[in-house]
């Protein structure tokens, strides 16, 4: 039996994949961001290899603790259709002067949503082919007079539309056959307000360099694992270019005047708000990738700029890192290139594994517990900090070079160790020479558009790192 606010029976999730069981399955050690979740012996019975299948009130309390703590994920593939159907779907695609790409998309989504297509002409130069093409297909164009931006035009959108969800798609993508159908099975959880798909690039007969650096390490492509979406964690915020999600929830849709980073901002509000957000891989929308240098290096620039306006609306959530006091102190130590270095830093590390235990009463294993969460957080560390330096802060780091011998060798490291990692981790069709200076390219592109946006705004917020510990304890209900 089920109710609407709660999880349906039948409803499976999973652990995932980066989820640690200890204590013989009564403690997990993961989550978004990462928390310890001691459970229950009662709870810890319900899980078998790492599954839990809701079929009463207390498993899916406890189904929906894994779910919002991002501790478990839904079994997609093995959920039965939720209560929406294609039929509570209305499509909005805001374009403006793309009529081309826009009868791509029209002609992928075929007849699946008739008469429930509506077309957002954006103020476009020449509106006649935007129009003729919408019309071709069946589907309601709404024009603007003044340009508003894809976000202000998928608001207009969504203000006509009349079923319970909208389905938000960008004029240069185009929709896999399941996609829908996969995202859909989400919203058995009446917690969840949107859904993402995976959004990959169209595929071409010889892609350039550039296409095959984006085919592994695109800034839209958030990788192959599901995840709860929320601000801190893994997965921290999806594309607008394909968006499921409950009218109800959306209430007046992106940020009012954003032109970048609403995507963002949306996301972050929802999850304040107590919505759940998902990412699901498995559903996958395809876009056109830009294959010129140029127009590559200025839209990942473009993309930077979106964080002094983050600033402002979530001034607790920018932080370009997020580092626990601890590893703060022990990256500043291993920084300084010292003979003390190593030693210090060894120290902080042991002192925080010995304090940390004396925090874990609830582990068998206190100090083995803490071991392996402060191995987790000094590797988080080093990833942090070697994005500060070659990303956010790479224009400080890079004049403070020019002085210090110190400062070049952490970012000669930096860069080497980075570039290899991420062309081995993505096992991009390309070699690591041209791999590595993409990758720098990506960086100081989007860095450069951090500062701009920080020089426009007069604040340095987007740019500072936050202080704050990384792990949280949390107990199941007594059932």
């Amino acid at each position: 039996m089920a109710t609407a606010d709660r999880l349906p029976d039948g409803f499976i999730v999973r652990l995932g994949r980066r989820v640690r069981v200890e204590d013989g399955g009564r403690t997990l050690v993961g989550g978004a961001p990462l928390r310890m979740l001691h459970l229950t012996p009662a709870a810890a019975r319900r899980l078998n290899a790492r599954e839990l299948v809701v079929s009463d009130a207390a498993s899916a309390a406890l189904a929906d603790l894994l779910l919002g703590t991002g501790v478990a994920d839904p079994v997609i593939e093995r959920l039965a259709p939720s209560r929406f159907a294609r039929d509570d779907v209305t499509v909005v695609v805001p374009v403006r002067d793309r009529a081309r790409q826009l009868e791509r998309l029209l002609e992928g989504l075929g007849t699946a949503f008739p008469g429930r297509v509506i077309v957002v002409d954006d103020a476009s130069d020449d509106a006649g082919p935007v129009r003729r093409v919408a019309e071709a297909h069946g589907a309601r164009v709404a024009s603007l007079a003044e340009n508003l931006g894809p976000a202000g035009a998928r608001n207009h959108g969504l203000g006509l539309v009349e079923t319970p969800l909208v389905l938000f798609v960008d004029s240069d993508a185009v929709l896999e056959p399941a996609a829908v159908e996969l995202m859909l099975k989400h919203f058995a959880d009446p917690a969840v307000a949107v859904v993402a798909p995976r959004i990959v690039g169209l595929e071409v007969d010889r892609p350039t360099a550039v296409e095959r650096y984006e085919a592994a390490r695109a800034s839209l492509d958030l990788g192959r694992l599901p995840a709860l979406v929320r601000p801190r964690s893994r997965v921290s915020w999806v594309s607008s270019t394909c968006l499921l999600g409950r009218v109800d929830a959306l209430g007046e849709g992106f940020g009012e005047g954003m032109r970048v980073a609403e995507d963002v901002d949306l996301v972050w509000r929802l999850d304040a708000e107590g919505h759940r957000v998902r990412y699901e891989p498995a559903a996958v929308a395809r876009h056109e990738l830009r294959t010129g240098m140029r127009a590559w290096f200025g839209r990942k620039a473009f993309y930077g700029t979106g964080a002094h306006p983050l600033a402002l609306r979530h001034p607790q959530e920018i932080a370009p890192a997020v580092l626990a006091p601890w590893s703060a102190a022990m990256m500043l130590a291993l920084l300084a290139q010292r003979r003390w270095s190593l030693p210090l830093a060894g120290v902080i590390v042991t002192a925080t594994i010995v304090r940390l235990a004396r925090r874990l009463p609830r582990s068998s294993r206190p100090v083995a517990s803490a071991a392996r969460l402060v191995a987790d957080g000094t590797g988080a560390s080093f990833v942090q900090a070697s994005a500060l330096l070659l990303r956010h802060w790479w224009p400080g780091a890079v004049a403070a070079a020019l002085f210090s011998r110190r400062v070049r060798r952490a970012l000669a490291v930096a860069a080497v160790v980075d570039a290899l990692f991420e062309w081995r981790r993505t096992r991009a069709e390309l070699d690591p020479v041209r791999f590595a200076v993409l990758r720098r390219l990506d960086d100081i592109a989007y860095g450069a558009g951090v500062w701009l946006s920080a020089w426009r705004g007069r604040s340095l917020a987007a740019l500072r790192p936050s202080l704050r510990s990384r792990v949280r304890a949390t107990a199941t209900p007594r059932r």
